[in-house]
């Protein structure tokens, strides 16, 4: 018996924007991310044999939000669906599972976060940390990442100059702005995205149906560190390393990477715990500094990915998501074209 061959084959995102009108179950951004899909494809809802998608009752402020969202495929006919309370990479992991146990074919994944309904997602990542020690005292996400940043700084693990080249433009204006937390600068943070995101994941010779170049999944793993911030080096990410050795088996060149770091000096934690090599380019897409919709802008990373390939500019790319506080958990996936 032969491991399925799975790949990526179609990608579509809603506009980064900081604020959406509508509900908060993301029926109104996956639309038309679904029907890009459908009319990129030549396919139809019932192509699809299984569905998964990634958000976070949390941040829509109702519990079963994602029952919602279902809305937006339509109830008719009848579909095999499934959901991760996290980023929607996480959804494509489960996906992938699922193909590769022979239960599909075909798969739709999709994530979707409207960040602008909460009064602050800042503080709503709170509830991501320890429920006993740390949470009650309510430090938000952006003061996390700026103890981390601080961290490496003291450390002498980067500096503030090299994190302002990650967030791009010129450096010297960049370090002249006011701190928002400590040392991290407006440019250092992610801004608040509402957005959507979805993939079509096709098995062997049906993927090469859908597409002309598909983006093979090669190697996928994730892996997570402890909760509690002060059991681990905020410094390093071991399970992105963890991750990144299972997924491509020490072979570390590539065409680009896409780093999933909402804060500008994670993407240098990154790039050194995946062992990505100083002429990769990282994040051409713009990464998550750029547009960070909540639970799908991991999946994003893995779209931009594919997409180079799919387009013909790349053949080999590595795909990164994250969830958690200080890069608590991490995703990391290589996609190859057929031709390498």
């Amino acid at each position: 018996m032969t491991t399925p061959e799975i790949a990526v084959v179609g990608f579509a995102h809603a506009p980064h924007v900081p604020e959406t009108f509508g509900t908060t179950n993301g029926v109104e951004m996956l639309v038309p991310c679904f029907q890009q899909l459908y009319a990129d494809l030549n396919i139809t809802k019932s192509d699809i044999d299984f569905w998964c998608s990634g958000s976070s009752d949390y941040l829509a402020g109702r519990a079963f939000s994602f029952i919602s969202a279902v809305d937006a495929i339509g109830a008719v006919p009848p579909i095999n669906e499934s959901h991760v309370e996290m980023d929607a990479a996480w959804a494509l992991y489960e996906a992938w599972v699922k193909l590769l146990s022979g239960q599909a074919e075909t798969a739709l994944v999709y994530g979707f976060g409207k960040s602008s309904a909460a009064a602050n997602i800042q503080q709503v990542l709170t509830l991501q940390l320890d429920p006993y020690l740390v949470a009650p005292l309510w430090p938000d996400a952006v003061s996390i990442a700026g103890l981390q940043a601080r961290a490496g700084l003291d450390a002498g693990r980067w500096t503030e100059q090299e994190m302002a080249a990650v967030a791009g433009g010129d450096i010297e204006s960049l370090l002249a702005a006011p701190y928002v937390a400590d040392p991290l600068r407006a440019h250092d943070i992610a801004p608040v995205t509402d957005g959507a995101a979805a993939i079509v994941l096709a098995v062997g010779d049906r993927a090469r149906e859908l597409c002309e170049r598909p983006a093979w999944i090669t190697g996928i793993a994730h892996n997570i560190d402890a909760q509690a911030l002060g059991g681990r080096d905020l410094t390093r990410a071991p399970s992105a390393t963890a991750a990144a050795a299972a997924a491509t088996k020490g072979d570390n060149s590539f065409d680009l990477a896409e780093l999933h770091a909402p804060f500008s000096h994670q993407q240098l934690i990154l790039a050194e715990a995946i062992g990505l090599s100083a002429d990769t380019p990282i994040n051409p897409s713009g990464g998550a500094l750029a547009g960070n919709p909540m639970f799908a802008a991991g999946l994003e990373r893995i779209g931009n990915a594919a997409t180079a390939i799919i387009s013909g500019s790349a053949n080999r790319t590595l795909a990164h998501a994250t969830s958690g506080p200080a890069l608590q958990q991490n995703l990391v996936a290589v996609l190859e074209s057929e031709a390498r």
